[in-house]
């Protein structure tokens, strides 16, 4: 579980080291900032950046979320940025902007806002495509 992750297990992802939990019963107000996954459990007032986001069905952000892969169990009160995918789970709440590339709303998840679902990767080539007809 805290280990290094391993590729001969079927259940590693990669999405990165689970290296930082916010208990049930624990707090955290700030910018909280990590190179590998987070699991939120308690309650976070303030950003949060991470390559995987886990946000359990107790667990609560009020603040924005920016990780490689996003999933929300619990409530999230800001915007939610996705570089590869954001999956919001049956009892899941969120109240903010989505962005992301993939994106799973399964039933009974409560959505309230805006959603763009457009890669980094597709935004370039626009951008480029544009720069060169301008010529």
């Amino acid at each position: 579980m805290f280990g290094k992750p391993n590729s001969s297990n079927p259940n590693s992802k990669g999405e990165g080291l689970l290296e930082t939990i916010i208990g049930s019963e624990s707090s955290f107000q700030g910018t909280l900032r990590s190179k590998g996954s987070v699991r939120i459990d308690g309650k976070i007032e303030g950003g949060l950046s991470a390559e995987g986001v886990i946000i359990g069905e107790r667990g609560e952000v009020q603040g924005d979320i920016s990780a490689r892969t996003v999933v929300v169990g619990g409530k999230v009160t800001g915007n939610i940025h996705a570089t590869e995918s954001l999956e919001l789970l049956t009892k899941s709440q969120v109240f903010g902007d989505l962005h992301a590339p993939q994106l799973l709303i399964a039933e009974g998840a409560i959505f309230e806002g805006s959603c763009l679902m457009a890669s980094e990767k597709a935004k370039i080539i626009q951008l480029n495509t544009v720069n060169q007809n301008a010529k």
